[in-house]
């Protein structure tokens, strides 16, 4: 460039012939009339160089490059790799340096080749949201787990909820949705936009079309939407990349590092305020926040219906001789007198329920509800479930895993310990044991707060029986409610004109006398 700015400018201001700028400046002519005919230079032609030692295998590089793009990341081909096979297996004769050379132009040719033209959309606001699952480790209780985050996000203002579940079946598929619209407040007036998840489609067709399942079709219809299905497979994944690209920024902003919980309902409510404090994010350029995007888009989605989607899958499972029922490889208690009978379960994405055999699934009462687990092949059992057994067999008591299990999860107290020591070793193993189990029959009926009241007044009292700890927790309970006001009944009755209502507190004021007195 500033050659030919020299040879310009003498010509401009000396007048120098062709032939004299040539000599001058140790050019061609050539070259100086490209100077004086335009200012900027003539790109610099590359030679077309020929390669004639890989020349005949430069198609089957590049079919084993093309290749690789299916196969794992690790077992790809690398530059070394290429130059060893074409010496083994073609009997090639080139340098390694010429395949690397050969390698790095064909990778960026192929990768060129594989881009794809996304077209850019606008979505108008309550039209369209995006639907998907994402994996993440948790540590709940102390155990660190594998979980599954199901994501439901707005197209328009990028408003999302996340919920996470133990797996990634369909009553959590199902369960997922009923929350994120119970969030938002409505329903998406168009389409939901899914990939090929198991928990909706039973298997793909031509084209868009699928066989859905049942359960998902019913939820589509409660709701009142439409569902749109990408393409399988990695092609697909830009057909819903707004949901995509939301659980990474997620996963990478709010769980980093790894979530510590005590429950799975104690890591949902910190998933819901992330959700909460994403409101004040920006996405991209965009001049709002998504918060007051979505205050914009909330109030434009279809209306709820007046109940929510029933997610719960309905099962039958046989009672075993220990009273437990086995489901999804997790066992639940149930009370001891249906053990060998067939029960009715409702399983739903986060609660387990055990219905009355003799009444049915739609109308059947409530035997045994119990929180699902999150492990394969855990216990889940409740102590009272075996206590009329345990009447007759109290020996069994100590070292029952129902027992263990209501230690472990505090229902069994200290007061309850106490009581069952100063039992047994006033009235015997057995009579004492017995003892501890009857008054354990009082939490049907009575609250655990005033019972430990009356263990502890019958332990003092030195007397074990649960009619001694019913009656003090009774009186527990008495002293714990307020006071009301003092009105006669023969005043009250005088003003509304009425025969006194006969009142029994004299006597039982006689009877706190003989209780002192005694």
């Amino acid at each position: 460039m500033e050659q030919y700015e020299r040879i310009r400018r003498d010509r401009r201001d000396k007048g120098m012939s062709i032939r004299r700028l040539a000599e001058t400046h140790k050019v061609h002519r050539r070259v100086v009339r490209q100077a004086l005919a335009d200012a900027v230079p003539p790109p610099r032609k590359s030679p077309d160089r020929v390669s004639p030692a890989l020349g005949p295998y430069e198609d089957t590089i590049r079919r084993w490059l093309t290749e690789d793009l299916q196969a794992p990341k690790k077992q790809r081909h690398t530059a070394r790799r290429i130059w060893q096979r074409l010496l083994d297996e073609e009997g090639a004769a080139v340098a390694e340096s010429s395949v690397r050379n050969l390698v790095a132009r064909l990778r960026s040719e192929i990768a060129g080749e594989q881009v794809q033209v996304m077209i850019a959309q606008t979505h108008g606001p309550a039209e369209e949201a995006e639907v998907d699952f994402g994996e993440f480790t948790a540590v709940i209780a102390g155990t660190a787990m594998r979980l599954h985050m199901f994501c439901m996000r707005l197209s328009h203002s990028g408003k999302a909820v996340h919920v996470a579940y133990a797996n990634q079946a369909q009553e959590s598929f199902l369960d997922g949705h009923v929350r994120a619209f119970e969030a938002f407040g409505g329903v998406p007036t168009g389409q939901l936009r899914y990939d090929n998840l198991t928990a909706a489609v039973i298997r793909v067709a031509l084209g868009r079309e699928r066989f859905e399942h049942p359960r998902f079709i019913a939820l589509r219809s409660h709701y009142g939407y439409d569902s749109f299905y990408c393409i399988p497979g990695i092609d697909g994944a830009h057909e819903k990349g707004g949901v995509e690209g939301e659980i990474g920024r997620f996963r990478r902003r709010h769980l980093t590092p790894v979530p510590r919980a005590a429950s799975l309902a104690e890591l949902n409510v910190m998933l819901a305020a992330a959700d909460t404090a994403d409101d004040d994010r920006r996405i991209a350029a965009r001049a709002e926040t998504v918060g007051a995007a979505a205050a914009r888009e909330l109030p434009m989605l279809a209306a709820l219906p007046a109940e929510p989607f029933d997610v719960a899958a309905a099962l039958s499972c046989r009672v075993d001789t220990k009273a437990r029922i086995c489901v999804r490889q997790s066992y639940y208690s149930v009370p001891a007198r249906y053990a060998g009978r067939r029960m009715s379960v409702r399983l739903g994405a986060a609660m387990i329920e055990v219905l009355d055999p003799d009444a049915g699934v739609t109308a059947g009462r409530v035997i045994a509800r119990h929180t699902r687990s999150l492990h394969k092949g855990s216990e889940d059992l409740l102590l009272d479930h075996y206590l009329e057994v345990l009447q007759r067999k109290p020996g069994a008591l100590g070292g029952s895993t129902a027992l263990a299990a209501a230690r472990a999860r505090g229902v069994f107290t200290s007061s309850h310990q106490r009581f069952w020591d100063a039992a047994r070793k006033a009235l015997g193993d057995g009579a004492g044991t017995r003892a501890l189990i009857e008054v354990l029959l009082l939490h049907r009926t009575m609250a655990a707060e005033v019972i430990e009241a009356g263990m502890t007044a019958a332990r003092k009292a030195g007397l074990f029986t649960a009619e001694v700890v019913a009656v003090e927790a009774r009186h527990a309970a008495d002293a714990a409610r307020p006071a009301a006001p003092v009105v006669t009944v023969a005043a009250a009755a005088a003003e509304a004109g009425e025969r006194p209502v006969p009142s029994l507190t004299g006597y039982d004021r006689l009877l706190d006398a003989e209780q002192v007195s005694a």
